[in-house]
């Protein structure tokens, strides 16, 4: 038996990952402070490069969900809730994307016919027009 065993397998990834780690924490499973953290994301992006240098599919997804299980223990450390947090980027970037898509079409372009830097230029007026 396991204090993690009431913790639903069929919770959605993000909501699963911050109950395991809340009731890891709560018998002192944890790291001391957010600095920690910090390291330990480091140390997750600079395997993750080194798997997809590798090649190995199984291997890049792993270190992918391991630096996302990473994030949502900051996320917990500081009280946000992730799957709110990226609910309000996904927003985020669909505002500005469509900003995007507005001013290409303004200017009687299109997302195929563009590039990534006119792209860039327009993503950055969006952050300072639509946030």
């Amino acid at each position: 038996e396991s204090i993690l065993d009431d913790v639903p397998l069929h919770f959605p990834a993000l909501l699963e990952a911050l109950k395991l780690t809340t009731k890891a924490a709560k018998v002192g499973f944890d790291w001391r402070d957010r600095e920690e953290i910090f390291e330990k994301l480091v140390e997750e992006t600079d395997e993750l490069r080194r798997a997809i240098d590798s090649g190995e599919r199984d291997r890049i997804e792993e270190e992918i969900g391991d630096l996302t299980f990473v994030v949502v223990n900051l996320a917990r450390r500081l009280d946000i809730e992730p799957e709110t947090a990226l609910k309000r980027t996904n927003r985020k970037f669909r505002r500005r994307f469509r900003f995007i898509e507005s001013e290409l079409r303004l200017s009687g372009k299109d997302l195929e016919g563009s590039g990534l830097d006119e792209m860039d230029t327009l993503w950055n007026v969006a952050k300072a027009k639509v946030g």
